[in-house]
């Protein structure tokens, strides 16, 4: 920098330290602006997100409207957490406010408290005594109902007559009123064999006051859905429906007496159908003569029915009973074989399996079981 030649020494010392002077302050209030206009763009952007917090908690906060004074029939699953409690309790339309009750559950200190089970609980009841119920545990008693896999429509029906307040007229008349739905009845069959292989077999629990109607349709739900969590895309390549494949499951389920050979025993089946020969399979024999467990002879191998696989060629036009999900799994995915026979050779349900060649070895392993009463 140059200063005037007249300028005295002093003088321009002073000079160099105003402008130094200056030029420090400068740069200080520039970097005061940059910090203040950085700290307006960070604390903008903290208010935003603190806004934005505001608005997320807002948009995860239910708040619904309640009819007071409804009766509501809801479930706690086990293993459900406070939040998980209360969302069950605004989906249901029994509180309005999910973090309410868990900012009472919370200061109650009763997260751990609250009893999974089946209640009836009044729309517009307080939090507080809502908790308290949640802790007592549940309110409404259940039963639970067993059906067996393999068991006829009409069994089945006897079933749940004898494990529920519903006769077996009462029953058989819900089902045939064309109230319970099912992706899969037949619309070429008449009356109960319709509904043959559709009432899945588990162990369900019901309200002590559940219709006719609401357990048969959650028989009938639950037997769609385990068809509906399969692959049935080898059967449909056969050239059979899903409804088939619901059919052939069924005959597994009546031959078969261990898993490992469920895929066999639906091996041999498709092998059969796929050379248009009768599956020859006493248990639809046994079923179109409404018997069980005996023994055929000569003359009821031509008992008059389409359900007699040893004169009728193809399948049953029904399920022969119902199919549980191991079967239903061997139906949809038969093991690869070329099996034509089996026959039973243990007392424990095993079957040997024999191939279209080896007829021979066929009867001489049912000469040994007949000889041992194995399966007589």
């Amino acid at each position: 920098m140059s200063y005037p030649p007249d300028l005295l020494p002093e003088d321009r010392d002073y000079t160099e330290d105003r402008v130094a002077a200056r030029v420090k302050g400068t740069v200080i209030a520039l970097l005061v602006s940059a910090v203040v206009v950085y700290g307006l763009i960070l604390g903008g952007r903290q208010a935003g997100d603190w806004v934005s917090g505001l608005e997320r908690f807002g948009a995860e906060e239910e708040v619904v409207e309640v009819q007071p004074g409804r009766t509501v029939r809801l479930e706690i699953p086990v293993g459900s957490t406070a939040r998980g409690i209360a969302g069950i309790l605004v989906d249901n339309g029994v509180i309005r406010s999910a973090s309410a009750f868990e900012s009472v559950v919370r200061s109650r200190d009763a997260g751990s408290l609250l009893k999974a089970g089946r209640y009836e609980l009044v729309t517009g009841t307080e939090l507080e005594e809502i908790v308290d119920i949640l802790v007592a545990g549940p309110t409404i008693e259940t039963f639970r109902l067993t059906i067996v896999e393999g068991r006829r429509v009409g069994e089945v029906v006897a079933d749940i007559a004898r494990q529920s307040e519903f006769s077996e007229t009462e029953l058989v008349d819900t089902l045939l009123e064309g109230d319970i739905r099912s992706a899969y009845l037949p619309g070429d069959v008449e009356g109960l064999p319709a509904w043959e292989g559709l009432l899945f077999p588990a162990t369900y629990e019901f309200f002590t006051d559940a219709t006719a109607e609401e357990i048969l349709q959650r028989l009938a739900d639950e037997t769609e859905r385990r068809i509906d969590r399969l692959d049935w895309t080898s059967v449909r390549l056969r050239g059979y429906s899903v409804y088939e494949g619901l059919v052939i499951a069924s005959i597994v389920e009546a031959e078969a007496g261990i898993d490992e050979d469920r895929p066999l025993i639906a091996s041999v089946i498709y092998n059969r159908l796929g050379e248009s020969y009768p599956l020859e399979i006493d248990a639809t024999v046994l079923y179109a003569m409404g018997e069980r467990g005996i023994g055929l002879t000569f003359d009821d191998l031509e008992f008059d029915s389409p359900y007699n696989t040893y004169r009728v060629a193809g399948l049953p036009p029904t399920p022969i009973g119902t199919p549980g999900s191991r079967s239903l799994e061997a139906a949809a995915d038969p093991a690869d074989s070329e099996y034509w026979y089996y026959v039973l050779v243990s007392e424990e349900g095993a079957h040997g399996f024999f191939p279209q060649s080896d007829y021979d070895g066929f009867l001489e392993a049912k000469r040994q079981a007949q000889e041992q009463g194995i399966g007589v």
